[in-house]
């Protein structure tokens, strides 16, 4: 009876650790990735720039110790968060700016599309030395995807619960 009981927990422990989930570090080379910002509020934005972070922490991390250089990120902005990189607003969006122009000196590029520009009466003036304007968002965005780069639309959603709430 007692073998009985070791076996089935011997078994039991087992099945327990076959089950479990384990970490990879599957070989990423060469990021390239083109993000479509295109947001309804421009204070999203924020979460925006969470999903850059998302991609560039883990590559820079152990075990890549990959520099930022290495990764080629492309930002394609055409919806109301446009407004956050007018100079004019920079009150309004200080940290969003700031965060972007950090993003830029580790070489990642912002692109604001022309069409989108010329909706907000924008001109070259408007936007900041580390912002380039393209003819069209959509033109850029099939661009890059056929230059062989990853196309990522961030999902913005509204978070309801803390982590702690529903963990």
């Amino acid at each position: 009876m007692i073998r009985v009981l070791l076996s089935a927990l011997l078994l039991g422990t087992l099945a327990t650790q076959a089950l479990a989930g384990k970490t990879v570090f599957p070989e990423y080379r060469e990021p390239r990735v083109v993000f479509d910002f295109f947001f309804a509020d421009p204070g999203s934005i924020d979460s925006g720039l969470y999903w850059i972070r998302s991609f560039m922490k883990p590559l820079t991390d152990e075990p890549y110790d990959m520099p930022p250089e290495a990764m080629d990120i492309v930002v394609v902005v055409h919806g109301t968060e446009i407004v956050t990189l007018a100079k004019h607003n920079y009150e309004k969006y200080r940290d969003a700016v700031e965060r972007m122009r950090y993003y830029a000196s580790l070489g990642v590029h912002f692109k604001v599309c022309g069409i989108a520009a010329q909706e907000y009466a924008y001109d070259d003036n408007t936007f900041y030395d580390f912002v380039e304007i393209v003819p069209s968002a959509m033109t850029e965005l099939a661009h890059w995807q056929q230059q062989g780069y990853g196309l990522v639309i961030p999902q913005i959603l509204e978070k309801r619960h803390t982590i702690e709430d529903i963990r």
